[in-house]
């Protein structure tokens, strides 16, 4: 990746596309774990999120379409945007279905049900990209990605 990452919690093997048990890290420090309990509240997890990952974009770098681990993470999956928004492309896997949403800076997107496990998402690394019409420029990005790991 060429991408910043760091893993709070376990760390997730990008490699196997797995999170194993001499993958945890620790509990998640106490800033991460008070975010975790709002976040857990608001976007109706059934647990606490206990992995957290952050994510550092720069102008440019995106991330490929994908669908977060099925057997590695329970049902919710909730990231909060910090800085530069960006656009997040979705697509539904059976049928080609395309949608597009702007992920603001403070915003939280809630992946659960279909769009959890049917859609993909993901992010085209661009410099710029089109919101509300508009030729916006990309700045530094983070996303802070919660999930309950499934321990087997």
């Amino acid at each position: 990746m060429k991408r910043c990452v760091q893993h709070y919690g376990y760390r997730y093997d990008y490699r196997a596309c797995a999170v194993t048990e001499d993958a945890f890290l620790g509990e998640l420090p106490g800033w991460l774990q008070e975010l975790a309990a709002t976040i857990w509240s608001t976007a109706r997890f059934e647990e606490v999120p206990d992995q957290v990952i952050i994510n550092e974009y720069e102008p440019g770098q995106g991330i490929s379409a994908h669908v977060d681990c099925v057997p590695c993470f329970s049902e919710t999956i909730a990231s909060l945007s910090l800085l530069s928004a960006c656009t997040m492309n979705f697509e539904e896997r059976s049928s080609g279905e395309r949608l597009n949403t702007v992920l603001a800076p403070r915003s939280l997107l809630v992946l659960k049900g279909p769009s959890r496990y049917l859609w993909t998402h993901s992010i085209p690394a661009r410099k710029s990209g089109m919101i509300d019409g508009q030729r916006v420029a990309r700045s530094r990005r983070l996303s802070l990605t919660f999930r309950k790991v499934i321990r087997s």
